[in-house]
């Protein structure tokens, strides 16, 4: 698990397998991430593609954690601010069997794990092996603008 800032974004192209993260990177910084529409983005095929999401925050009972086999995932926060919460996936006890259609496995909420409030301008990586909750409010619920960029770890 990251935590980190726009800034920071090209500190972090070299990693994982080929260029996917360069692309992932180039992406969220050549972007007017503000005025994206809804949907998914092809950035790279299945290597690397973007989701842009809208929502409001729900409590922080209500959301689930989650991980992925296949995935790793840039949640950049483009508007408003949400809780993600991390735990790496051993630590936490499933609720779910594993989809790999939708490449998730879902988990009960018995672990509290380590919550950070994410904003504007500010992402979390997380990786396979790292469990997540996102869509948490930060106190209230609030709109959140967000884009979750998918980058593919397996061949």
């Amino acid at each position: 698990m990251i935590f980190d800032t726009a800034k920071n974004l090209d500190f972090y192209k070299s990693l994982g397998k080929g260029d996917r993260y360069a692309k992932a990177v180039e992406f969220l910084k050549n972007n007017d991430l503000e005025k994206l529409e809804v949907g998914k983005y092809e950035i790279d095929g299945k290597d690397v593609y973007a989701n842009v999401q809208e929502y409001t925050t729900i409590p922080w009972e209500e959301a689930k954690f989650e991980s992925h086999h296949n995935y790793t995932d840039i949640q950049y926060i483009v508007k408003g601010a949400e809780c993600m919460s991390y735990a790496p996936v051993e630590n936490l006890t499933a609720k779910t069997e594993y989809n790999p259609d939708k490449d998730v496995i879902f988990y009960d909420n018995s672990n509290p794990g380590q919550n950070m409030v994410v904003g504007s301008g500010e992402y979390m990586i997380f990786n396979p092996w790292d469990g997540h909750k996102p869509k948490a409010a930060a106190g209230e619920p609030g709109f959140v603008k967000k884009v979750v960029v998918k980058i593919r770890e397996t061949e």
